[in-house]
C-alpha cells in the first residue's frame, strides 16, 4: 500500500514539484498547503503516514507544526528547508522530525529521506507499543528518547558487525526483546556491552 502524504511547503512550485516527485514514486499526496497551521489541520484530518514541512511558512513555522505533529503521534515528519544550520537540524530534530533534508534536492535524495522517516517513525511506534504492553505509556519523553538512541546505537553495531540491514537489526531487537520478556532498550544495552550477538 503506497504511504499517504501531506505537503506544507510555502513556495507554490516545490510544492507541485514535490506532489509530482512523489506521486512518480508511487506515494499518494492526500493534501498540500502553503501554511503551517493548515498542515497540522490537514494531517488530524486526513492522517497521513507522513507529513513533508518547510520550516520557513505562513500562520505556524515548520518546526511548531512538527512539534504539533510528533506530539501527538500522528505520523513521520520530514523537514524540507533551504537551511542547513546546526542549530535548525537539532530543532528540528528536538521537534520530533525524523528525517532532515535541503533545498534544492534530488529525487535521488528525497526517496532515501522519506524512507527513512517512515522507517524511523515504525520504529517509534513499535517502543510505544511496547511501553504499553509493558504497562509503561507514562514514560517520561527523556526516557523514551534514550531507548531511541540505545536502540538506534545497538542498530549499527548490528549493522556494521553482522551485515544486518536496518530494518533486520531492528527486527532482532523487537524480537529479541519479546523472546527474552525484557525492554528493547535491555536488548539494546546487552547488545552494545558485547552481552548479546545474533
Amino acid at each position: 500500500m503506497a504511504a499517504r502524504v501531506v505537503i506544507a511547503e510555502d513556495e507554490a512550485i516545490i510544492r507541485l514539484d514535490l506532489k509530482e516527485i512523489l506521486e512518480e514514486e508511487g506515494y499518494e499526496v492526500v493534501g498540500d498547503t502553503g501554511r503551517g497551521d493548515e498542515a497540522v489541520a490537514l494531517v488530524r484530518e486526513q492522517r497521513p503516514d507522513l507529513a513533508i514541512l518547510d520550516i520557513k511558512m505562513p500562520g505556524l513555522d515548520g518546526l511548531a507544526a512538527a512539534r504539533e505533529i510528533s506530539n501527538e503521534r500522528l505520523c513521520a515528519v520530514l523537514i524540507l528547508t533551504a537551511f542547513s544550520q546546526r542549530n535548525l537540524i537539532e530543532e528540528a530534530r528536538d521537534a520530533g522530525a525524523m528525517s532532515y533534508l535541503v533545498k534544492p534536492f534530488q529525487k535521488t535524495e528525497l526517496i532515501p529521506a522519506i524512507e527513512v522517516a517512515l522507517g524511523r517513525f515504525g520504529e517509534v511506534r513499535a517502543l510505544e507499543h511496547e511501553n504499553r504492553n509493558l504497562g509503561m505509556e507514562n514514560r517520561s519523553l527523556e526516557d523514551q528518547l534514550d531507548t531511541r538512541r540505545l536502540v538506534d546505537r545497538a542498530k549499527g553495531i548490528l549493522m556494521d558487525d553482522y551485515a544486518m540491514r536496518e530494518s533486520d537489526a531492528f527486527s532482532f531487537v523487537q524480537r529479541t526483546a519479546m523472546a527474552r520478556r525484557l525492554t528493547m532498550k535491555e536488548v539494546a544495552r546487552q547488545v552494545i556491552e558485547s552481552e548479546l550477538r545474533p
